[in-house]
């Protein structure tokens, strides 16, 4: 039975892969049906269309005619799914239908889950990389976690890999392309005895950057960035011992060395003489007139490197048990997964030697996971039933460091004497005047005859620390225990309800040490020492003063400081659904979700004014989602059209925000995400002809709240335009289609074509919401021309990504210490913000340039 099952699901698969693509080989148009689409959004194989629940099913040639490599690029083929990454591939996030989590912190875990053959990856970042040989890719949006655990409150991402077959088969891939791009990928499979198959992919990936790098001081040599060097192998074992068990056996490892990334300037203000100033060339991009938005450009700066190494490796055991006396099956997954990253970062994204992290481990994290599963799944003829285990042990460790460039102590001088000039021109704008501050015995007299001169005279004082700065390191332990059922019961042939509840017990500790080193902390004391002189001559302007000689990375109250919390906590998640089938050919269901995502740490330095915040920890966050959806298989179940609204509240909503100084973690009350997703499907009477497509509309909107809601009140100004206004990477449209043509052309060859298309309207890339942080709407076109002999044992690709070249940003974010865009009172229209006195220098990392290439491929 076992092996049979086997077979039937192999030849669904390529049935599933024919029919969305019409290739002739296999199926004719004539002979396709929305009833061929397979899934298993609810951890059994169901037609797609008998899902109560909204899933954007891809196949492998669809993934592959849309040039899907990673995660990041399936965004194209799926409305409402959003995909970005940040300062690094380790940084990338995905949101769907306006909700998700910010990567930078690896405190915080997933709300879009990514599951590869049945294991959960804990973090977005540890998801994303080359995923080898594909069968098919199911999106489930909104909550699933009674099924895929905590983590899973917006979404899933559920990633099926070829498996072992018993048919020997071999292929080779090979690509080369623009920004100097090159590929080698190749597979083998076959039986090894009667009961025992394998599976070896490997490949091999390069390619030149996208950004052009002005180097400024130095040292750094490489003069682009955002390149591609990385391999990866896998090798799977099947073996079917008796007709009712069977047990796959997955190994792989993914190394990837390569320099990303930098952010280039999208508005640059009255900071930009300082950079000038202290950097080899302009330092940054020069300002627009009345510091608006600068013209679109490639180019960046960046004086020291961006190297990152990323090592991903694991092992993973499913073994299933057929139970004919129960008609049951019992499956087990048993998974190890270790991940490791760290990468060099220019700070201040300029040419001029302000502040930059060394890749050489102290900048960067690890994530050990180690997962079991059971789950035990049957039917009667009324019932289909599920219970399950599942248990995790995950260990995170992060480093984090700051170094001091040379120019640090010249530059915050600029940023502070310019300030106090605005108010007392009589004060110089000078370079050197933080030794007025920092002076031995400092008097108000002195202190102002200091500035007067720009710090020739009655200075003295110590500048910051040249080099290393700080080094912290956190450990942070977790344990997840949950037991989950999920029953179907058919009331009548044409009515069913589902009922799934899962209880999570989940338990954290984090350990730390913040070490200021090299001397850290001693300018920050010898400003603080000189408070009654600073705020004698200053007055209420010496706190910003003092604030800015004591900001996180400066702070001598984090020498030697340790951390250590824990906590736990439990939630019962779950669901019900309600379907009802008109006929054969509509299905109508409605639905109510809980969902849960874990409570965490902020594993970062965290201070409210000058003074470390006592506790990192931050609260669960929880979702509770109505859906009503149809699903219509109509002209002759050829044409698959579904549409579903849905209502989704999610409560203390973890929003991770970079302040300009610091990233800081909070629970903001209410976020409400409501709209419509639709889709289709059709495949068409003309042979080799598919269209499909979809649009999701989305009100994605913060509740109104105050700063008192808030876990640190202070942080309010800086998140005041969030209350009630519409989240982040939330486009109000999003719609995507594609057109796939493939068929027979006589004397054994064939041929086609595919475009894919992905329209998002505007929205604003940045979590705190600043205005100049939005995106126009646009649309990203892909496409391919293909041509082969009829049984494929070669064929050849001509490709386009981004067709048109399209210009837009993934994320903007404020450039640290390059101005401010949040006052410390409120303004006349009730926030904190005011665009007239915005001097706020605006950074963003770019989305990906129009690429192309071709690729052979061959078989046998």
């Amino acid at each position: 039975m076992r092996l049979t099952t086997l077979l039937r699901t192999t030849a669904s698969a390529a049935v599933v892969g024919a029919v969305t693509f019409g290739f002739a080989g296999i199926a004719s148009a004539q002979e396709t049906s929305v009833d061929d689409i397979i899934v298993t959004a609810q951890k059994r194989e169901q037609n797609l269309q008998d899902v109560p629940i909204v899933v954007t099913t891809l196949s492998q040639e669809t993934l592959q005619d849309a040039g899907v490599e990673d995660i990041k690029d399936l965004q194209i083929l799926t409305p409402g799914m959003t995909v970005t990454s940040t300062s690094s591939e380790t940084s990338t996030t995905a949101r769907i239908r306006g909700v998700g989590t910010v990567g930078d912190n690896p405190g915080l875990e997933s709300s879009v889950g990514v599951v590869i053959d049945g294991v959960y990856r804990s973090r977005n970042s540890v998801g994303f990389g080359d995923l080898g040989e594909l069968q098919r890719i199911e999106v489930l949006k909104g909550p699933q976690g009674t099924l895929f655990g905590k983590n899973t409150s917006a979404g899933v991402i559920n990633i099926i890999t070829e498996q072992p077959s018993f048919t020997p088969g071999y292929n080779a891939e090979v690509t080369v392309g623009n920004y100097g791009a090159r590929s080698l990928n190749g597979s083998v499979t076959g039986p090894l005895s009667d009961t025992l198959a394998m599976r070896l992919y490997a490949g091999i990936s390069e390619r030149d950057g996208f950004y052009d790098v002005d180097t400024g001081d130095g040292p750094r040599t490489a003069t682009d960035d955002a390149n591609k060097n990385y391999w990866t192998v896998r090798g799977q074992l099947l073996w079917l011992p008796s007709d009712t068990a069977s047990f796959r056996f997955i190994a792989d490892y993914t190394k990837r060395d390569e320099y990303c990334c930098v952010g280039v300037q999208t508005r640059v203000g009255p900071t930009f003489p300082f950079v000038d100033g202290l950097s080899t060339g302009t330092g940054q991009t020069p300002p627009a007139t009345g510091f608006g938005p600068v013209p679109f450009s490639r180019l960046a700066y960046a004086n020291r490197g961006t190297g990152q190494r990323i090592e991903d490796r694991g092992v993973s055991l499913e073994a299933n048990f057929d139970m004919p006396s129960m008609n049951a099956t019992l499956t087990s997954l048993t998974s190890w997964r270790n991940w490791t990253g760290d990468q060099g970062q220019d700070i201040d994204y300029t040419g001029a030697d302000i502040a930059y992290r060394f890749d050489n481990g102290e900048y960067g994290y690890g994530v050990e996971n180690l997962t079991q599963e059971f789950r035990l799944a049957g039917a009667t003829d009324r019932l289909d039933w599920l219970v399950g285990f599942f248990a995790t042990q995950e260990d995170i460790s992060r480093a984090d460091a700051w170094n001091y460039g040379a120019d640090y102590t010249p530059f915050l001088s600029f940023l502070l004497t310019a300030a106090l000039n605005r108010a007392n021109p009589g004060w110089a704008v000078s370079p050197g005047s933080i030794g007025c501050f920092t002076a031995v015995g400092q008097t108000v007299p002195g202190l102002n005859n200091c500035l007067t001169t720009g710090g020739a005279a009655n200075g003295g004082g110590i500048g910051f620390t040249l080099g290393a700065g700080y080094a912290d390191t956190y450990e942070q332990e977790s344990t997840s225990i949950a037991l989950f059922t999920n029953n179907t019961f058919r009331v009548t042939d044409q009515f069913d309800i589902t009922l799934g509840l899962r209880y999570t017990m989940d338990e954290k500790s984090v350990e730390g040490q913040q070490m200021n080193v090299n001397g850290n902390g001693n300018t920050c004391n010898a400003a603080l020492a000189n408070a009654g002189a600073i705020g004698g001559l200053l007055g209420a302007t010496a706190s910003t003063i003092l604030g800015n000689f004591c900001l996180p990375w400066s702070n001598s109250a984090f020498n030697n400081r340790s951390v250590s919390e824990s906590f736990d906590d439990s939630e019962l998640s779950g669901t019900i659904k309600a379907s009802y089938r008109l006929n054969d050919s509509v299905m109508t269901y409605v639905s109510y979700a809980r969902g849960y995502k874990s409570f965490g740490y902020n594993l970062d330095r965290v201070q409210s004014g000058i003074t470390p915040t006592a506790s990192l920890l931050f609260p669960s966050e929880v979702v509770d989602s109505y859906e009503a959806g149809v699903k219509m298989t109509l002209l002759n179940r050829s044409l698959l059209l579904n549409a579903t609204y849905f209502d989704q509240t999610f409560e203390d909503f973890q929003l991770n925000t970079f302040l300009g100084t610091a990233f800081v973690v909070e629970s903001i009350p209410e976020l409400t995400s409501r709209g419509v997703d639709a889709d289709f499907l059709w495949f068409t009477p003309i042979e080799g002809l598919s269209l499909s497509g979809g649009v999701t509309y989305t009100e994605a909107q913060f509740g109104n709240f105050v700063a008192a809601d808030l876990a640190n009140p202070a942080n309010f100004p800086q998140l005041s335009l969030l209350p009630g206004a519409t989240a982040s990477f939330a486009p109000e449209w999003s719609g995507s289609a594609s057109l796939n043509f493939d068929r027979s052309f006589g004397n054994g060859m064939r041929g086609g074509f595919a475009l894919s298309a992905k329209y998002m309207s505007e929205y604003n890339t940045g979590s705190d919401l600043l205005p100049t942080k939005q995106q126009d709407a646009f649309t990203m076109v892909n496409g391919r021309i293909s041509i082969g002999t009829e049984d494929e044992r070669w064929m050849l690709d001509i490709w386009a990504q981004n067709l048109t070249d399209e210009e837009y940003i993934q994320v903007a974010y404020n450039a640290p210490l390059q101005g401010s865009a949040f006052q410390s009172t409120v303004q006349p229209n009730g926030t904190f913000y005011n665009p007239a006195l915005d001097t706020q220098t605006i950074d963003a990392f770019l989305g990906a340039p129009r690429t192309y290439g071709m690729t052979l491929r061959v078989r046998y």
